[in-house]
């Protein structure tokens, strides 16, 4: 457009320089305004075509400009008609619609196991029967406050130091989080090695930033949760004044606890998170907290090599279990289980968890039906149980199959674009394509080869509070059982009807459940292209999650080791702040921002997946051969609206709120419309100009991967 510009200026200076010589017989003619530039035509789709298979057209907005607002353009119809259910504090054409029906379909399965109606021979019935039978069954739970009070006064008994450390280890065995976190970990600088873990934790608010954070918003909160704790045990059995005074305590503690915490974004360093002491090193530095008799409390008499994530933290441990006196623990403890046991209590307990919890963080308007917390509460205590049977009836062969093709194709992507990186040397280059090569040798799709073995879980129809107690001390046994043992390199981290996906950096893999593998996410009906915007780019995501900020730092075989040439180090560093930079300058809702440091892994993983699964989607229609385009959208569009459109969601002011502050994932608005202005492809498919809102030219385009 400036060419055609420059002779209009041109024409008009010339004209402008004759009359000069008239000017004292002829008056000069008025200035001519030069002609505007044109418009960029847009993109407009030929409705007069059938849609692809696989893309939703009442979900499009066909008013809105792609090249302006993509998300729009993609959801709007969907956003306008969707409402958010009752229930929950966000809802998504993705996830949670997949996730809704993943719900119903585990119900049967559990509806099944508690009426004594699985198939013959059906491995665990009993455990999931019991388990979901003593949850649906409220009127025992109306009668469940004695048992749960005897138990408290089972593990307060801390008039002493080493009592203190016996009682917080019975609570951790039995799922209650007491003032840290301990489990078994892979050595982060050796991962054949499985060691003890010790992480922060003990906080009932969401983040160490509630207790510190010195504005408005957060000082709300904190009222709010002292009027919350206090009600707790006033329902508990406490008077008005010592439920006052309890809840005091409680927030007292805890934001001792929380100032010594390490934020997120410290958290998302691995170097800063690896402190191995050893158990020698851990009583030297911590000393007043009784470590032998924790683990002896553990049943790890013999556990030597330990890591902590945060030596100062637990630093502040040992001086608060040297300075605290026993009753301020008493009750600090009996609100740990009192929060911890919300679900096994009577009713009006849960009524007051909900309400504190969507005033401030979920906005939702009901509480959710019981069956629905039964289903979630037996697929993390029974995971792999229950997933055995889901995977059985929902999850075809043929999925497995086409999805592990996807996966190929995306590594073969992967090592195509590397290959043309001029910003990688050499020598990281070749030990960039060992490790994508390993890892997606490493995928598990679907569901484990070899199913966990619950037999040595005892349960019973008699008590929803001791099945979950029983349960999460059978987990903690078995994570503790693999301190000292190798890695047992087949073990899942989600349950199979999970709706999710992940990579392990120490185990160098990816994993995709058969909860995922699902439409929208994979639809065996869709078009190809459709297909590999939205499953093909949670699996080009999850590839790039080992060549983040985070996982580039491990190895090849999931060793925290530096194996980038200086160089490179620098130039990936570089393209990794321009992302930061971008989405810093996101709003996440009203005053809060996007946190760029807290979001740069996931951001990364968006923007080289998105680019991985396009290059995968164009060689995969290279060897189909020239297909005649007859849809009304072409297969790069229908590439960018599968992606777009399995992201669609809506969320509470109150859940968007509590996402801005804890959530290492940008909003759905951003994962959609921040990494698409980056990509040349996304703006050849829709002929966006340079000048499209969305569209970054430039030194604020990004590229990383």
């Amino acid at each position: 457009m400036r060419l055609r510009l420059l002779p209009l200026l041109a024409l008009a200076s010339c004209a402008t320089q004759e009359a000069a010589t008239k000017l004292e017989t002829t008056p000069a003619p008025a200035p001519v305004a030069p002609a505007p530039p044109p418009e960029p035509k847009r993109f407009t789709a030929d409705v007069s075509k059938p849609m692809p298979p696989g893309l939703d057209e009442a979900a499009l907005d066909p008013s809105a400009d792609p090249c302006t607002d993509f998300y729009q353009y993609a959801c709007g119809g969907w956003m306008a008609k969707t409402e958010i259910p009752a229930d929950r504090p966000i809802y998504s054409r993705g996830f949670i619609a997949i996730a809704d029906r993943n719900e119903q379909a585990l119900r049967t399965i559990l509806e099944e196991a508690a009426a004594g109606k699985l198939p013959a021979g059906t491995p665990f019935a009993k455990q999931l029967g019991d388990y979901y039978g003593t949850c649906l069954d409220e009127p025992a739970l109306e009668k469940a406050l004695p048992a749960v009070k005897k138990y408290v006064a089972q593990v307060t008994k801390v008039n002493s130091p080493t009592e203190l450390a016996k009682q917080v280890a019975a609570l951790q065995v039995s799922g209650f989080g007491a003032l840290f976190g301990v489990d078994a970990m892979q050595d982060l600088k050796d991962s054949t090695q499985v060691i003890a873990g010790l992480d922060q934790g003990g906080l009932g608010l969401p983040d160490r930033d509630y207790y510190v954070e010195d504005n408005e918003r957060m000082k709300e909160i904190r009222q709010g949760y002292l009027a919350f704790v206090e009600k707790m045990f006033t329902l508990w059995g406490e008077k008005p004044e010592a439920a006052k005074a309890a809840a005091q305590t409680v927030m007292e503690l805890e934001t001792r606890l929380a100032k010594v915490s390490l934020t997120r974004i410290e958290r998302r360093d691995p170097q800063k998170l690896y402190n191995r002491l050893e158990r020698t090193g851990l009583k030297e530095k911590a000393g007043a907290f009784p470590w032998d008799a924790f683990l002896s409390g553990l049943g790890a008499n013999d556990v030597q090599a330990i890591n902590v994530t945060s030596v100062k933290y637990f630093e502040e441990l040992s001086a608060m279990a040297k300075d605290t006196r026993p009753e301020v623990f008493k009750t600090y403890l009996t609100w740990v289980v009192l929060r911890g046991a919300v679900r096994a209590l009577p009713k009006v307990f849960q009524d007051e968890s909900f309400a504190f919890n969507a005033k401030y963080f979920t906005g939702a308007k009901e509480d959710r039906p019981r069956w629905k917390k039964c289903v979630a509460f037996t697929d993390a205590a029974l995971g792999e149980a229950l997933g055995r049977e889901f995977a059985r009836r929902f999850f075809p062969e043929d999925s497995k199959h086409r999805t592990s093709d996807m996966v190929k194709a995306l590594q073969a992507a992967f090592e195509v674009n590397l290959a043309t990186l001029p910003w990688m040397d050499e020598a990281t280059r070749k030990a960039a394509m060992e490790k994508v090569g390993r890892m997606v040798g490493n995928n598990k799709i679907g569901y484990p080869d070899a199913w966990r073995d619950y037999a040595k879980l005892a349960t019973a129809r008699t008590s929803f509070f001791g099945n979950a107690i029983a349960a999460a001390r059978f987990e903690s046994a078995r994570q503790l059982a693999k301190i000292g043992k190798p890695v047992d390199r087949k073990e899942w981290l989600m349950s199979v009807p999970t709706v999710n996906a992940y990579y392990e950096p120490q185990k160098n893999e990816i994993v995709f459940p058969a909860g995922i593998l699902q439409p929208p996410f994979f639809d065996p009906k869709a078009t190809d292209a459709v297909n590999f915007g939205s499953m093909g780019m949670v699996v080009g995501h999850e590839i790039t999650h080992g060549f983040d900020d985070e996982g580039r730092q491990f190895d090849v075989d999931g060793n925290l080791k530096d194996w980038w040439t200086e160089a490179s180090a620098k130039a990936f560093v570089d393209r990794a702040a321009c992302v930061e930079k971008q989405y810093d300058g996101y709003t996440a809702i009203d005053d809060l921002k996007v946190k760029g440091k807290l979001t740069l892994g996931e951001n990364v993983a968006d923007l080289g997946g998105l680019k991985l699964a396009f290059a995968a989607a164009l060689a995969w229609q290279a060897k189909k051969g020239v297909v005649v385009e007859t849809s009304r959208y072409s297969a790069g569009q229908q590439f960018f609206l599968g992606f777009a459109q399995s992201w669609c969601t809506k969320v509470r002011p109150e859940q968007a709120r509590l996402r801005a502050t804890t959530d290492p994932h940008s909003p759905a608005y951003w994962r959609v419309n921040g990494p698409l202005g980056n990509l040349d492809a996304f703006k050849q498919a829709f002929q966006c100009a340079d000048g499209g809102k969305m569209i970054r030219t430039g030194a604020a385009r990004c590229t990383v991967w």
